[in-house]
């Protein structure tokens, strides 16, 4: 495939949504497998949703995904600029754009003014509805002439310019995930393509500007399905190339309903907040609605790219499901660097208040054992202070049941008085002597095997099970292994 271009479009009303990430991932891994250019444009038309700062989360939420386009609207010395050869490409920018291509279709019959107010267009919805019909505009203002249409709207008449559809006729289109589609235009509505503020719609503006952009496929949400055969007449009418188009099923929860901030993390940003990586949710994301031919479930971006079809795109919405997410994020912390986890896992460790940024820049050596010896157990790095919560407790909480069996003999006393007796003759346990540690208490103990590692473990964190103890010897230091056990021997 040749000179294929995409574009993810969002509007800016807020952080980026998961299920937009999915979009234009999907765009970015069609466009890279197929050398192709992927296009980031903002469409702002409908100003009263717009949310400050949104352009720029959008921008860093796809930097960090690692989603990256070619052309379209960036993120650089503080500011947001545009960047290619088809902007501007945001679309509060292009108006006089529009109004050019609206006034064509006016002029070849394909559109006409409105002057309806917007109290008859609710008594018309009202009264549709009661006769159990799908509320649409009844198409009053269709057979006013342009000449006396012009005339009102000379004479500062509020109207909007509406898409005028034939009556009765078929409109046939092919998606790559839906096949073939026909649907009639009596079922359809005379959408309003100009609004009365001047700014077009979604539907007028997307035409005109994937013409103009250059863009062969359309990939975006089902949700925009039933808005296609219009997007389809309205190229037709202006005589150009109709794209391929790709629609995408929903990002859905466990109860197969809409993923929304009611039931919990939606945004790019909540993720990312959680101490999931990139990787992981790029990844796995990816899963929710695609598979590839052979169902790897761990893939890197590249071997994605390499995998990518959307014949291969479900029909029906993808379950977003968390404890699979947390599995494949877990994979990824496991196979990343503890230097980078560490580095993640600051903020969280200094927001729980146990470390601050100066002690974890003077104990670098400690901080990487202290993630090394959690890492394995992470599904996300917001985790670690509940694991590591026990290294920096000042007493720690035993439960009933653990103490009767492991504490509570006088096993467990010879074996505090020794751990006490030993750590008294050394004034500093580094890592090496954590190692000889336990064989020390042991030969002057005879206490073996499990009789001698449970009740130490349980008496330094807690629990029974848990990270290697050699680690735990090393994070809890001198004085707090002596308090441990001075603890169980009142």
């Amino acid at each position: 495939m040749n000179n294929i271009r995409v574009r993810f479009a969002p509007s800016p009303t807020g952080y980026l949504h998961i299920g937009g990430l999915r979009t234009a991932l999907y765009n970015y891994l069609f466009a890279q497998k197929n050398g192709g250019k992927f296009v980031l444009r903002i469409e702002d038309t409908d100003q009263t949703r717009f949310v400050e700062g949104a352009i720029e989360n959008l921008i860093h939420s796809l930097e960090w995904a690692g989603v990256k386009y070619d052309e379209g609207v960036f993120f650089e010395d503080g500011k947001v600029v545009e960047k290619g050869d088809f902007g501007p490409y945001v679309q509060s920018k292009r108006l006089h754009i529009y109004k050019e291509y609206v006034d064509k279709l006016l002029e070849d019959g394909h559109a006409y003014y409105c002057f309806c107010s917007r109290e008859r267009l609710e008594s018309i919805r009202e009264e549709q509805k009661m006769k159990g019909l799908v509320p649409k505009y009844d198409g009053f203002c269709r057979n006013v002439s342009l000449e006396d249409a012009k005339a009102r709207v000379e004479a500062g008449e509020e109207h909007v310019v509406r898409l005028k559809l034939p009556y009765n006729r078929d409109i046939h289109f092919h998606d790559i995930v839906r096949g073939d589609i026909v649907i009639n235009t009596n079922d359809i509505d005379d959408q309003v393509l100009l609004k009365s503020d001047g700014y077009p719609t979604y539907h007028m503006a997307v035409v005109v500007d994937d013409h103009l952009m250059g863009i062969t496929h359309i990939v975006r949400g089902e949700e925009w399905l039933p808005s296609t055969p219009k997007h389809i007449y309205l190229y037709e009418a202006f005589g150009w190339e109709k794209p391929v188009y790709v629609h995408l099923p929903t990002v859905l929860n466990k109860e197969r309903k809409k993923l929304s901030k009611r039931h919990g993390d939606v945004s790019v940003d909540d993720f990312r907040n959680k101490g999931y990586l990139p990787e992981g949710l790029v990844n796995y994301l990816a899963l929710v609605g695609w598979s590839p031919e052979d169902n790897q479930e761990l893939l890197s971006m590249e071997e994605m790219i390499n995998k990518f079809s959307f014949e291969r795109v479900s029909k029906t919405g993808g379950i977003f499901d968390k404890d699979k997410l947390d599995w494949v994020n877990g994979h990824y912390i496991r196979s990343s660097s503890t230097e980078k986890i560490k580095d993640m896992a600051i903020p969280y460790l200094i927001d729980r208040g146990f470390v601050d940024e100066k002690f974890s820049d003077e104990n670098i050596d400690w901080m990487l054992m202290l993630v090394e010896t959690v890492k394995e157990s992470l599904s996300t790095v917001s985790e670690i202070g509940d694991k590591v919560e026990f290294i920096f407790q000042e007493e720690i909480r035993i439960d009933e049941e653990t103490y009767n069996e492991f504490l509570s003999d006088e096993n467990a006393q010879i074996l505090m008085k020794a751990i006490i007796n030993e750590l008294s003759n050394v004034n500093e346990l580094d890592m090496e002597y954590a190692k000889t540690f336990m064989k020390a208490i042991q030969k002057e103990t005879g206490i073996k095997g499990k009789n001698l590692f449970m009740p130490v473990r349980v008496a330094l964190t807690g629990s029974a099970h848990g990270p290697e103890l050699v680690n735990v010897l090393f994070l809890l230091g001198k004085e707090k292994i002596i308090k441990r056990a001075n603890n169980i021997l009142k």
